[in-house]
Order: C-alpha cells, then sequence, then structure tokens
C-alpha cells in the first residue's frame, strides 16, 4: 500500500448547490497553527470532479462514493496538492493542473489547465492569473447565478471555524479579516517584483458570479462580485 498523507480534521460533506458539494477541512501550517482548508465537489451527471482535494475519512468517502464516482482531480494553485495524489491512486482519477506547482509535483499531470482551456465538464471556465509567479487559476461554474472557486488568491471568513486559536489569534493581524479578501500571504509571493496582479483580479469582474467558495474560509452564498469589487478596491486601491 502507498504511503499518502492521512487524513485530517474535516467536517461532513455538505450540499452548497445543484450538484455541488463541499468538504470544509483542516490543515497545520506549523506546530501550533492550523487553518480551514476546503474541497470542492462538482457532479455531472455520475462524474465527479474534486477541486482543491482533501483526503477525506473513511465514513465520509463512502458518503463520497455514495455521490457519483470520483472522475476528475483538479488542482486550482500551485501551493496546493497535498491530498491529490492519495484520490488519483485510489480511483484512478485523471489528473488536471498547472505545470509548475511550487509544493507538490506529484501526481504526474494528465491534463495541463490553460486559460480558457478545456476542462473535465461543460458549463464552466477556467480563468487563470497569467501574470502570478505561482500557479493559481479560478474556476468559474456558470449553473444557476454562477459560482467562483478559487484556491488562494480570493478568499471569505463568514467566521473562522475550522481555524484553531492560535490561528483565530494570528489571522487580524495577518490581513486576515472576516470578509471577503485576497489572501495577502499569497499575493505577497505571488506577485511580481515591480509588478501588480490588479488586472487578473479585474478580469473576474467581466464575468457573473454570485457565490464564492475557496480553498480556505467558508462559503459565501450571495453576493460575491460586489465582495470580490470591494476586495480588489481594498487590496490595489
Amino acid at each position: 500500500m502507498k504511503d499518502f498523507p492521512p487524513a485530517l480534521h474535516h467536517d461532513p460533506i455538505a450540499q452548497i448547490g445543484p450538484d455541488l458539494f463541499c468538504a470544509r477541512g483542516t490543515i497545520p501550517i506549523n506546530a501550533l497553527v492550523t487553518i480551514s482548508r476546503n474541497m470542492t465537489i462538482i457532479r455531472r451527471g455520475d462524474a465527479l470532479t474534486l477541486v482543491n482535494s482533501v483526503r477525506l475519512a473513511p465514513d465520509e468517502l463512502a458518503r463520497l462514493e455514495a455521490l457519483g464516482r470520483v472522475a476528475h482531480v483538479l488542482r486550482l494553485g500551485g501551493a496546493h496538492g497535498r491530498d491529490d495524489a492519495f484520490y488519483v491512486d485510489r480511483y484512478g482519477a485523471r489528473f488536471w493542473a498547472q505545470p509548475g506547482g511550487t509544493r507538490f509535483t506529484t501526481p504526474p499531470i494528465d491534463a495541463p489547465l490553460t486559460d480558457l482551456g478545456e476542462l473535465p465538464f461543460d458549463g464552466a471556465q477556467l480563468l487563470v492569473f497569467a501574470g502570478a509567479r505561482i500557479p493559481e487559476a479560478a474556476l468559474l461554474l456558470r449553473s444557476g447565478a454562477g459560482v467562483l472557486v478559487t484556491c488562494d488568491a480570493l478568499q471569505h471568513y463568514g467566521d473562522f471555524s475550522n481555524n484553531n486559536l492560535p490561528a483565530r489569534i494570528a489571522m487580524p493581524f495577518l490581513g486576515f479579516k472576516r470578509t471577503t479578501l485576497i489572501g495577502p500571504i499569497w499575493l505577497k509571493a505571488a506577485t511580481p517584483h515591480g509588478g501588480s496582479l490588479r488586472t487578473d483580479f479585474d478580469r473576474l469582474l467581466d464575468h457573473d458570479f454570485d457565490a464564492l467558495f475557496a480553498a480556505h474560509g467558508t462559503f459565501l452564498p450571495t453576493g460575491a462580485k460586489a465582495a470580490v469589487r470591494a476586495a480588489i478596491a481594498t487590496t490595489f486601491g
């Protein structure tokens, strides 16, 4: 049996839209600090696509399998990927990602993600942050009023659930407030020296969406486009 990172604490799978589900989990940053980490589950027919994967405990894996067949794993952010190999190995899923991940270099990419390029399902669009130093993209789901699925670039915090006490104390001082925001730590690492990522964020506003779910934080079910516009204005002026 291959040795994959173990499942960490996570909440039960929850439905957040038609054929759209999530599992909110955790990830330790160091020995003291644990923050939230989220997986989006998209169902088309009997096929599931896992976005920003989070390994589930056995009982929740059974619930996942009851939803459908895990056919695809999609990595939106180059600094993520801890649990991708587990799902690809367990289910024989096809792996979608941009080349150049900064931390996790497995599994091998089956389908390289490109701006406006092919995706595992219809009714969606991939928007790559072309100027970022770290691979990053946003996934726009056109069902209903539109859902924007992100990784580190955009996050929403309705509360600090699934962050431990040291994280909850530290987060406001690091720029993480209970609102929709551009990830401050990610932005510092991803911005080219002397450059700006404003154009990449403004481009998101050319599309319609009303909900937002990121790899960290909580689900924002309505008002997401206005919240993203405000976050851009707060960060870039």
